[in-house]
């Protein structure tokens, strides 16, 4: 089993900044892939982005490439979130995920954190 724990979310105005974590339990072949969701009040969860351990191969929904930025630290067993650019329509509880499958559905993916919130203030 493989816990992880989002944060860093919060407020934060349109145009600005946020870098969100999310910490594994432990790195084993059940995770090699970890990726962000995110999920607007009364919206499907959607994919944001996606990386492997090592940031061997990294992928973007296309709403975010350019803004977004996946990136890990393996020694922390941890991966980051830079948003940049923020606008009121990016606001959504962020959740990390975890599992073997190089995909953007979230059926695909094993272990799920429990999510931060982002909230932009237009």
């Amino acid at each position: 089993q493989v816990q992880l724990v989002e944060s860093g979310g919060g407020l934060v105005q349109t145009g600005g900044s946020l870098r969100i974590s999310c910490t594994a339990s432990a790195r084993t072949w059940r995770n090699t892939v970890m990726a962000w969701f995110r999920q607007a009040p009364g919206k499907e969860r959607k994919f944001v982005a996606l990386t492997s351990w090592g940031g061997e191969f990294t992928h973007y929904a296309d709403s975010m490439e350019g803004r977004f930025t996946i990136s890990d630290d393996s020694a922390k067993n941890t991966i980051y979130l830079q948003m940049n650019s923020l606008t009121p329509e990016d606001t959504a509880v962020y959740y990390c995920a975890s599992g073997t499958s190089v995909s953007r559905a979230p059926t695909q993916f094993t272990y799920w954190g429990q999510g931060t919130q982002v909230t932009v203030a237009s």
